[in-house]
C-alpha cells in the first residue's frame, strides 16, 4: 500500500479527540475536509475504522488495531519534532569537546563560562586528553570537535583551523640560584632538574624540537601528567617547568623565577578540529561559532 502519510496523521487526531470536529481544530482544517480524508482512508484500507455516535465516534476493532501502531508512531514523531524545536532555541542539547590541557586553560574555559550562561540547558562533555587522544577521540567520532595545541599530525579527514598562538617561558623557585630574566645556558640547563609531559604529549614533540635545535636532548627529570601540574611542581621546588604566559598571569609570582631562553622558545599554535563533511549539531555549531568569536575580539 503506499497511503499518504497525511491521511495516517489525520487518522490519528481523530482518533486521539474521538471526534471529526475536535481533530478538525487540533489540525486547522474543518471538519468536511477530514470526514472526506478518513472516508478515503477506509477505502484505501477496505475496512471500516470509525463508528458515529451521538456524541461523537468510537473506533471499530480495525480501528483499534490500526490506532494501538499509529499513535506509536506518530508520538515518536512528535517528541523528534519537539526535540529539535529545542534544540534549533538552543533549550536542549549535549556538545562534547576534546581538548588538551593548556587549550582547556587557554580557550575553553573562558568561553564556556559565557556560553553555559547564555545556554543552561546545553549539556557539555569536555574530554580532557592529550593532544594524540583528543584527535584519536575525534576521528572515532566521539566529539564533536576537538581544540587541541601544536605540534600534531593531521590525520586524513580532520580539518584545522587556528584559534590563537601561545608563549611559553622557562619558570622555576626562588628555591634555586637563578633571578627573574636570567637567560639560561645550556650548562645551567644540564645541570637543574627539568620538569615536562610524557612522550606521548605534544608538548613533549614540541620540547624535542626546541632542545634539538640547540643541540641537547629533552629528557625530564619530574614527568608531570597534565600541563596544568607543572606550575605546582615548579612551586614545591621540583626543577624548572616550561609554563605557558596566561597560566601566570592568573598566578601570584611572589616566589616564581620567570626565565629566558635564547633564541626564545617559539610560539605555538591552539587549534580548533573538526571531521571533514561532518555537520555539526546545533548545540556545536553554536559553540564553535561563539570559541571563534571570542578568539577574534582577543
Amino acid at each position: 500500500m503506499n497511503i499518504s502519510y497525511d491521511y495516517y496523521r489525520v487518522f490519528y487526531y481523530v482518533a486521539k479527540y474521538k471526534s471529526f470536529t475536535g481533530a478538525a481544530k487540533a489540525l486547522l482544517n474543518n471538519q468536511p475536509n477530514i470526514t472526506r480524508m478518513m472516508k478515503k482512508l477506509e477505502e484505501e484500507l477496505g475496512c471500516t475504522l470509525f463508528v458515529r455516535q451521538r456524541h461523537g465516534i468510537i473506533l471499530t476493532p480495525e480501528g483499534e488495531k490500526l490506532y494501538a501502531h499509529i499513535s506509536i508512531a506518530f508520538e515518536h514523531i512528535l517528541c523528534g519534532e519537539e526535540e529539535i524545536a529545542r534544540d534549533k532555541s538552543l533549550q536542549s542539547g549535549i556538545v562534547t569537546v576534546a581538548a588538551s590541557e593548556i587549550a582547556l586553560h587557554c580557550v575553553l574555559l573562558p568561553v564556556l563560562k559565557i556560553f553555559r550562561k547564555n545556554f543552561p540547558g546545553i549539556r557539555i562533555r569536555i574530554l580532557n586528553q592529550s593532544t594524540p587522544q583528543a584527535i584519536d577521540v575525534l576521528k572515532k567520532g566521539l566529539a564533536d570537535f576537538a581544540i587541541v595545541t601544536e605540534p600534531f599530525d593531521l590525520p586524513i579527514g580532520l580539518g584545522s583551523q587556528v584559534l590563537r598562538s601561545i608563549r611559553e617561558v622557562p619558570v622555576c623557585s626562588t628555591a634555586f640560584s637563578l633571578s627573574t630574566g636570567t637567560t639560561l645556558t645550556e650548562e645551567q640547563i644540564k645541570n637543574y632538574p627539568l620538569i615536562g609531559l610524557g612522550e606521548q604529549t605534544a608538548s613533549f614533540r614540541f620540547y624535542s624540537d626546541v632542545f634539538g635545535r640547540m643541540g641537547m636532548s629533552f629528557t625530564p627529570d619530574v614527568e608531570a601528567a597534565t600541563a596544568d601540574q607543572i606550575l605546582p611542581m615548579i612551586k614545591s621546588d621540583l626543577g624548572i617547568g616550561f609554563v605557558p604566559m596566561d597560566f601566570l598571569e592568573k598566578e601570584n609570582r611572589e616566589n616564581l623565577v620567570i626565565l629566558n631562553m635564547a633564541p626564545d622558545i617559539p610560539a605555538r599554535n591552539i587549534c580548533l578540529l573538526k571531521r571533514r563533511g561532518i555537520s555539526l549539531s546545533i548545540a556545536a555549531s553554536e559553540l564553535e561559532q561563539r570559541i571563534l568569536y571570542e578568539v577574534s575580539i582577543t
